[in-house]
């Protein structure tokens, strides 16, 4: 069984909620401190390929660092982006869940049971 690694931001309610459906349905997993130790950008490229999704496709929008930063410039390229983003990794939807080659952001926390359930 592949393991569940979740990048957590403890302040996030959706990602407290995700650790508690994680927890009631008895399904171990690890837990990434994001903030504390951000990806870098090799791991945050392998996380969009699990996702599937581009790096402007898990932008928070709604943090300051987005306006400060330009993000809203669709010049810039998503090489410019990912850096921005390691260095900046609140503009990180979250959170995000991984088991083997699959990924998902979590939002609602419920989504991560049709993914521990999945046996790949």
């Amino acid at each position: 069984m592949d393991p569940i690694v979740v990048y957590h931001n403890p302040n996030c309610s959706k990602s407290l909620a995700t650790l508690a459906l994680l927890e009631e349905n008895e399904t171990p997993f690890e837990v990434v401190h994001y903030l504390e130790t951000p990806p870098g950008i090799d791991e945050l490229r392998d996380l969009l390929g699990k996702l599937e999704l581009g790096i402007r496709d898990i932008l928070r929008r709604n943090e300051p660092e987005y306006d400060d930063l330009g993000l809203d410039d669709e010049e810039l390229s998503d090489e410019i982006v990912l850096d921005l983003v390691c260095h900046h990794p609140m503009l990180i939807q979250r959170p995000v869940v991984v088991k083997g080659g699959r990924a998902i952001i979590a939002r609602p926390p419920e989504a991560v049971l049709a993914l521990i359930g999945d046996d790949e």
